[in-house]
């Protein structure tokens, strides 16, 4: 912690700290506080604990955060703000540190002047942590003095105590999440770094550091400090990728005591990225300062390209909102005196006057923009009316599949092996590679509710195609016809008939291309199926080994060695190792036994913890550029097995 001087008068006192009720529902239902108690829960408790450190940043009261990850899962958070207060509360008639610390809803944020702007509801968070931990530590820097208080699942374990003198302020919370809540306490030092990084982009001014402790004799050290804010945030996004225009777009402003900070910039990439942030809470799920930014964005782009005669008259040859959000890559981050999330998990903004604010702010500032840089407006502009001329061209291409489809009275694809269950919740397609692996399966399955589509080759690479070419392939029409859901406009994942969605292919080089391709189009063009968890990935044995009478199947490599063993101590007759190069070397028993039987098999569920990583992976493994495909290959080869989004 380093002494530093306010940028402005500030009286942070017990007064400031309002107490609204226990912390007991915390223990009982966790969920309802932190989201789950699974891996996002348990990095939920270093957000909050953060989250009031990045408060008093915010109010330019810290400079310099630190995130120490230690051994025996424990997390230390230091700041240099003010301190949390130590004196006697009023209203609790303990000191009001413990009262933060143990009380859940107690905190600076409910009332008075202690924060203009916050991110979590301080002392909310925190209590909650406090619940959720096993043991916790709170050790305050604040008026010449140090202060320290222990709790253990929430409890305090004796009285605040003076500890010693203390030249500086700060706030230092060490914590060690309860394992009767969380069943496996692993933190991802990846997930920790690209979250805090956000922040720093968030917070201009603010040092975030972050230790990592927990290798026996091994350090890494990493320190995040931004001083362009959300235009360095937008730059660090769209690195790697080929630009549209040179200039990034950047506005601040303020409406209504809401302020508005907000970059973009096109590349010409298919797919558009937006992330929004209310005081500095990621709202993953959007809302009101989104639905701002975009109408903002669309009013201004419209308005210049009618002014400069790109545009003429109304309806159809207007820009709409898909049209200039293709390759569009933008942070929009709002600071709200009273910010109303819909979820405890914030995930989505809820106050209408953001929209106005976010709105105002982006085309008072997008209009000046294109006025002030020419080259780059019109370069945004065509890329706008090239993305609408495609999109008419694939809504026709689309109703040719949907008329074509009802004419034929919604037949199936001929290929397509149906399950005779018409119940989605049980039903299961797999789509496999080639005719011989497709009879193969055909003749393995459940008939009752596995259904098998067989792709003859490899499909369209959708990376780089846009809907009206992708259309064209029979082997895409084929599969979206199965689905039974449409595709862009028309998608509605309701209608999904199959609940599992499960790619089957060797386990060799062209399987493993396939696969991709596959996993492409489902995250660009499916993408709720993704993030609903309705792919799988089956994973097929690579060896048939056989003693005697004994026959196991390994999956991997170790599997085989494991399975070596244990033969070799129970059968004295040497094992026969058959290597499978593909699923149509496999009798139909024993595909079903390995691979499709759900007692048996192991299937992988395709997940998206990172949407911009994974669209950055994808960029790189089905893009046009083949040196940072090639560096990835290097990089990965021997770690990465199967693909994982």
């Amino acid at each position: 912690m380093t002494k530093k001087t306010p940028k402005k008068e500030s009286n942070y006192t017990a007064k400031d700290i309002y107490v609204l009720e226990g912390l007991e529902p915390v223990r009982k239902r966790p969920g309802m506080y932190i989201g789950s108690t699974g891996p996002d829960g348990l990095h939920h408790l270093i957000w909050e604990v953060a989250d009031n450190s990045l408060d008093e940043a915010m109010g330019g009261y810290a400079k310099n955060i630190t995130v120490i990850l230690l051994p025996q899962s424990r997390i230390e958070i230091t700041d240099d703000g003010r301190g949390i207060p130590v004196e006697k509360h009023p209203q609790t008639k303990k000191s009001t540190l413990e009262t933060v610390m143990t009380t859940l809803h107690a905190g600076g944020k409910f009332g008075g002047e202690a924060y203009k702007v916050s991110g979590g509801l301080h002392g909310v968070g925190v209590s909650v942590v406090c619940a959720l931990s096993k043991w916790m530590k709170a050790e305050v820097c604040r008026d010449g003095s140090k202060y320290a208080q222990e709790y253990v699942r929430g409890k305090p374990q004796g009285a605040v105590k003076k500890i010693g003198p203390c030249r500086q302020t700060g706030t230092t919370v060490s914590f060690e999440p309860d394992p009767e809540i969380f069943k496996e306490i692993k933190f991802d030092i990846k997930k920790i770094l690209n979250h805090l990084r956000q922040q720093a982009y968030l917070t201009q001014g603010v040092r975030i550091n972050v230790i990592d402790r927990t290798l026996t004799g091994q350090i890494f050290n990493y320190t995040f400090y931004f001083e362009g804010g959300v235009k360095s945030y937008v730059k660090y996004l769209v690195r790697g990728q080929e630009l549209s225009h040179q200039t990034i777009f950047y506005a601040v402003g303020e409406k209504d005591g809401i302020a508005v900070d907000t970059a973009f910039q096109y590349t010409n990439e298919i797919e558009g990225y937006e992330e929004g942030f209310a005081n500095n809470i990621h709202t993953g799920e959007g809302g009101t300062h989104i639905t701002g930014f975009r109408a903002g964005l669309t009013r201004s782009l419209n308005d210049y390209a009618k002014k400069n005669n790109y545009l003429k008259g109304e309806g159809e040859n207007s820009l709409a909102g898909e049209d200039v959000r293709e390759g569009l890559t933008a942070v929009v981050s709002v600071k709200i005196r009273e910010p109303q999330f819909e979820g405890q998990t914030k995930a989505k903004l809820g106050n209408p006057e953001a929209k106005v604010a976010v709105e105002t702010v982006v085309s008072d500032g997008l209009a000046d923009f294109l006025e002030r840089n020419p080259s780059d407006a019109r370069a945004i502009i065509e890329k706008c009316l090239l993305v609408a001329k495609a999109r008419k061209a694939a809504k026709a291409a689309r109703q040719t599949v949907l008329r074509k489809g009802a004419l034929d009275g919604l037949a199936l694809p001929g290929k397509l092996a149906d399950c005779s269950s018409r119940n989605p919740e049980e039903s299961e397609l797999y789509i496999v590679e080639g005719e011989s692996a497709g009879g193969s399966s055909r003749q393995a399955r459940d008939r009752h509710f596995q259904a098998i589509l067989p792709l003859r080759g490899k499909i369209l690479n959708v990376e780089k195609a846009r809907l009206d070419k992708m259309l064209d392939s029979k082997e895409i029409k084929s599969l979206i016809i199965a689905l039974g859901t449409a595709i862009a406009d028309d998608f509605d994942l309701t209608k999904l008939r199959y609940h599992r969605i499960i790619i089957m292919t060797d386990a060799d080089v062209d399987g493993s291309h396939i696969r991709t391709l596959l996993l492409t189009l489902f995250y660009r063009h499916f993408k709720q199926m993704v993030e609903q968890g309705h792919i799988y990935i089956a994973q097929p044995p690579l060896y048939r080994i056989q003693a005697g009478k004994r026959i196991d199947y390994a999956y991997t490599d170790a599997d085989k060695e494991g399975v070596l063993k244990s033969m070799a101590k129970e059968v004295k007759i040497a094992p026969s190792i058959q290597r499978y190069k593909g699923l149509g070397e496999m009798n139909p028993d024993q595909l079903w036994e390995t691979t499709m039987n759900p007692q048996n098999r192991v299937l992988l569920q395709v997940t998206v913890e990172d949407a911009k990583e994974a669209d950055r992976i994808f960029d790189i493994l089905m893009g046009d550029e083949v040196l940072p495909r090639k560096k990835f290959i290097q990089a990965h080869a021997k770690s990465v097995k199967n693909l994982d989004i």
